[in-house]
Order: C-alpha cells, then structure tokens, then sequence
C-alpha cells in the first residue's frame, strides 16, 4: 500500500443555493423560529425581532418575507394544516376494505392528541381571531376553506365504505372539528384527569357511531 504524505484534498465545492431556494430556506428557518417562540412565549409577547434573532437574521429579513407577525402567524397555521392534510390523504391513497379504512381514520384522529404539536398554535389564533377584526377575515376564510375539505373527505369516506352520513357532510365537518379540539384541549391542560388513553377512547367511540353507524 502506498501512502502519499503531504498531498492535499480539494475541497468540495458547496452547493450554491439560487435566490429562490434562499429565500424558501430562510422563510422556513423564520417559521420554525416563530413556531418554538410562539409555543414558548405566546403569539402577543413574541417580537419581530425574537423571532428574527433566534432564526439568525435580522429584523429587515423578517420583513423581507413577511409583511407581519400576523401574516407569518397564518403561514405557520397553513403549514400545520397542510402536514394534517398529508395525513388524510395518505388514507384514501390506495384501495382498501372498509375495515381498513376504518382503522385508517381511527388510527390518524385518535392519535392527534399525541402527535398535534401545534395545538396551542390554533388556540392562539382562534383567540386572536376574536379580538382583531383583521385577522379575523383571513384566520376565518382559512378556517372555511378548512372546513371545505374536511367534508369532502367525509363525503369520499362515506362513497368508498358504502356508509350514509347520519347528518349532513358540512355539519359533520364542523363536529368533527369542534369534538377533536374540544377534547385535545381537555388532554392538554390536564393530562392527569383525562390522558391520552381517555381522549383515543371518547373519539373512537365518537367515530363508531356517528361516522361509521355502529357500536362501538
């Protein structure tokens, strides 16, 4: 074996990122900043150049991609909401009985008291929403958008398990929704009187009887 003593390696060239790929990183790097602040500190009491400071940039870089605080809050909420779309989706993906597609549903809305890390995040806003007129126009025309596809996801359900809906797809929606942060909220502020075990059980129940028409 021969072994070349002082010869050196060519350093290898980082990748250089275009302008878009840039401004895409930084604008994740200033959501995932806001994300741990806001969890941390609450939308009111983070500032501008918290989340700026602690994403590495300065205050004109924050404003470079977002126009607020306000406006970077609805992005992280449509950042979470897409991650939950991915999970529905992920559920009608490919043809299955109706049992698995049951379990399907089962397994993804039992588990977000687990898993829905940002759930401070909407109750947040939905507060916000109360008290600013302004964010209460875009925060709702997200929220109806929202609502939209969670009963079109009801209806895709109900045409491929051969289920009627006891009520209306749209009013499904919105207990849906309603049961779901309803219950999570109860896990989250007291996790000892009702833990995750409890909330899986009162929306599977939930589940059985008014979604899939059975007993639990």
């Amino acid at each position: 074996m021969v072994f070349l003593f002082g010869a050196r390696l060519a350093p290898m060239k980082r990748q250089r990122l275009t302008r878009e790929q840039s401004k895409d990183q930084t604008r994740e790097r200033l959501l995932d900043a806001a994300q741990a602040i806001f969890m941390k500190k609450g939308f009111v009491a983070a500032s501008v150049e918290d989340i700026a400071g602690a994403a590495g940039y300065t205050r004109g870089a924050f404003y470079s991609n977002f126009r607020s605080k306000n406006e970077l809050f609805l992005e992280l909420l449509k950042r979470d909401h897409e991650k939950m779309q991915a999970g529905l989706h992920a559920i009608f993906e490919s043809a299955a009985s109706r049992e698995e597609m049951e379990a399907r549903v089962l397994h993804y809305y039992s588990g977000l008291c687990r898993e829905n890390k940002c759930f401070l995040l909407w109750v947040e806003a939905k507060l916000l929403a109360v008290r600013d007129g302004r964010f209460r126009l875009r925060f709702n025309a997200f929220m109806h958008e929202k609502l939209e596809q969670m009963g079109a996801y009801v209806r895709e359900f109900s045409a491929r398990v051969g289920t009627p809906m006891l009520i209306e797809p749209d009013q499904l929606a919105i207990g849906l929704m309603g049961l779901c942060d309803g219950v999570q909220f109860f896990h989250t502020i007291d996790p000892q009187n009702v833990p995750a075990e409890m909330a899986e059980k009162v929306l599977a129940g939930f589940f059985a009887r008014v979604v899939f028409g059975r007993d639990a």
